[in-house]
C-alpha cells in the first residue's frame, strides 16, 4: 500500500476511535464524531488544501468518474499568500483522494484567470510585479504532480498587458476561459468556481 493510502486508513480510523463507536457513512446520521476541530489531513497535496475527516458522512463514490473544470478566480489580497482558489483546488484533490476515488477516476481542469492569474506568474514576473517570489509556485507543482491540469487564459492575460513568457512552466496557454468552460462543458465536465 502507498502512503497515500496509509494516510488516508489512519484518518479514518482516527475519526472511528476518537469518535468511540463505528459510524457508517450510509446510515444517514446527523450527529457529529467527536474529532477535534484542528484535525485536518492532507492525503495529496501535502501542505495545502487541507481536509477535517468526518466518517461519518458521506462522500463521493469511489466507482464514479469525476470531470470537472475549476474556474480559479479569486486571488489572495496578500502577494505574500497563496491564492484561496489554489487552496480549495488543492482540498478538492485531497478531499477526492480522502474519499477512497482512485486518481485514475478524478479528471480536474483549472482555468487561473481574473484576479487570479498573476498566481500563475513565473517567480521573476512576481518578483517585478509584488516585490517577492511567487508563493503559488510550489502549490501549483503539486496540483501539476496530482494530474490536474492547469491553465491560463490569454485573453485575461492580454487585458492585464501580460507576456507568454511571464507564466510559470507546466501552465498551459488557452485561448480563452470562457471557451474553455464551454468545450469541457460538452464533454461532461461539471463547472466549479473557486
Amino acid at each position: 500500500m502507498s502512503t497515500k493510502t496509509h494516510t488516508a486508513i489512519l484518518a479514518g480510523l482516527l475519526c472511528l476511535l476518537i469518535a468511540g463507536t463505528p459510524l457508517r457513512a450510509d446510515t444517514g446520521a446527523t450527529r457529529s464524531p467527536t474529532v477535534p476541530a484542528t484535525l485536518w489531513v492532507f492525503p495529496v497535496i501535502k501542505g495545502y488544501g487541507g481536509v477535517h475527516p468526518r466518517a461519518d458522512l458521506p462522500g463521493p463514490a469511489p466507482g464514479i468518474d469525476y470531470r470537472m473544470i475549476a474556474d480559479v478566480i479569486h486571488a489572495s489580497r496578500d502577494p505574500r499568500r497563496v491564492a484561496g482558489s489554489l487552496q480549495r483546488l488543492a482540498r478538492l484533490v485531497n478531499l477526492m483522494r480522502y474519499a477512497g476515488v482512485p486518481s485514475a477516476h478524478v479528471h480536474i481542469v483549472a482555468v487561473i484567470e481574473g484576479p487570479a492569474g498573476f498566481a500563475a506568474f513565473s517567480d521573476a514576473a512576481y518578483r517585478k510585479r509584488y516585490h517577492v517570489d511567487n508563493p503559488n509556485l510550489p502549490l501549483l507543482g503539486e496540483l501539476e504532480q496530482a494530474g490536474v491540469r492547469l491553465m491560463v487564459c490569454s485573453q485575461a492575460l492580454a487585458e492585464n498587458g501580460v507576456e507568454d513568457h511571464d507564466i510559470a512552466p507546466g501552465i498551459e496557454i488557452t485561448l480563452s476561459a470562457l471557451t474553455d468552460f464551454a468545450t469541457y462543458g460538452a464533454l461532461g465536465y461539471s463547472y466549479l468556481q473557486l
